[in-house]
């Protein structure tokens, strides 16, 4: 986004605030909320869980970019939403059933993506009725029926372990228009005589299963490399602020090595992510993005909150310094997803010459990207 001048001014006060206020100094209308996507992913971490988990850390990306290509009204973006529960850890407090939750409704995919990455497994009793209870009565649900709002819970064992049954947690699910999956990791008739199947039978979610130990398939193409140098020119373009700023800047690093380490094709579906700035945003860090979204509304922090390299900047080079990163981010970003449209054109060429010699296993990523798609239309959002 281009700052103009008319449009607002960065003002220096005597108390070294740095404010950024309409040019007008009148009130500005406030635009309808955005429509919104909110997920709640349930996961168990009984000992049995390796590869749920392992599956989970990379499929977060393709997942968020699934929701990311859906459009409301013809090209309105929703926000995105995602909140992580654990269940079935002994460690966890038996009065909350085991269950904890890891982090509420976020839009900050690099602390949901390390949120992840921090889940071990450890054997316990794994109590669904009374996760899936908890997280919609803690959860900030919204209360708009337009709303895709939605429970993905996965694991094993018995359906109907717990003090809490599946039937009071799917009439609470009902009262906040909430959709509830179940994704047994195992064989499906066993998922069904293990009663994962019923949750679905309450209300207009779904049960499948998975196989939690594939691994997931990587392709190389020629434009991979691309993409990793991109992204580093993207990451040249973030300006951190405030006082925790330097911690979310190397967040953000940490973030591209470990996904990258785990898997090179959640590594490249991050970047792709990263490179569409209605899902990946950093407001509460990074100038550009905080810039971009308050540039017509009173913004404040102290000289102390910026960067060493912007203390002693006027307001003018500060102004100048936003909007040229800003425009680089955007052709970085335009790049980038030029890029990626190519290597996914390449991956699917390639699967379709492989299609008839290989198996392909159903694994969290596959099963959740079907129920999304299928599910948004539901809630008049479209996904290409």
């Amino acid at each position: 986004m281009k700052f103009s001048a008319t449009v607002f001014t960065i003002a220096f006060s005597a108390l070294g605030l740095i404010t950024l206020i309409s040019s007008t100094g009148k009130s500005v209308p406030q635009k309808p909320a955005p429509p919104k996507i909110q997920a709640a992913i349930l996961l168990d971490v009984s000992g049995s869980m390796d590869g749920l988990i392992e599956q989970a850390k990379a499929q977060l990306w393709n997942m968020v970019s699934t929701m990311g290509k859906a459009k409301c009204n013809g090209d309105v973006s929703p926000k995105i939403e995602i909140a992580l529960y654990e269940y079935g850890r002994s460690t966890n407090d038996i009065k909350q059933g085991y269950v904890k939750q890891i982090n509420g409704f976020i839009s900050d995919l690099d602390s949901l993506s390390q949120n992840l990455f921090s889940l071990k497994t450890n054997g316990g009793d794994e109590f669904c009725g009374h996760v899936i209870y908890s997280s919609l009565q803690e959860l900030q649900w919204d209360a708009a029926p337009e709303n895709y709002k939605v429970i993905f819970i996965a694991g094993n064992e018995d359906f109907l372990q717990g003090d809490i049954q599946y039937t009071r947690s799917c009439a609470e699910a009902k009262l906040k228009g909430v959709i509830v999956n179940t994704i047994y990791c195992g064989d499906k008739m066993q998922g069904i005589r293990e009663h994962w199947n019923l949750a679905g039978e309450c209300g207009n979610g779904s049960f499948t299963n998975i196989n939690q130990d594939a691994k997931i398939e990587e392709i190389p193409t020629p434009y991979d490399t691309t993409l990793y140098v991109l992204n580093g020119k993207l990451n040249g373009t973030y300006i951190a602020y405030g006082y925790s700023g330097q911690a979310s800047f190397s967040k953000m690093y940490d973030m591209d090595a470990v996904n990258t380490a785990g898997s090179r094709e959640a590594g490249l579906k991050r970047i792709a992510v990263k490179g569409k700035k209605e899902l990946y945003r950093n407001d509460n860090w990074d100038l550009v993005d905080r810039f971009a979204t308050d540039s017509l509304k009173s913004f404040t922090f102290s000289k102390e909150e910026l960067p060493d390299s912007l203390k002693n900047k006027s307001k003018d080079e500060i102004k100048k310094i936003v909007e040229e990163k800003s425009k680089l981010r955007n052709t970085i970003q335009q790049q980038i997803a030029t890029v990626n449209s190519q290597r996914e054109a390449y991956i699917n060429a390639e699967k379709a010459k492989n299609a008839a010699t290989k198996n392909n296993a159903q694994t969290l990523e596959t099963e959740v990207e079907k129920i999304i798609k299928e599910q948004a239309k539901r809630f008049n959002m479209k996904i290409e």
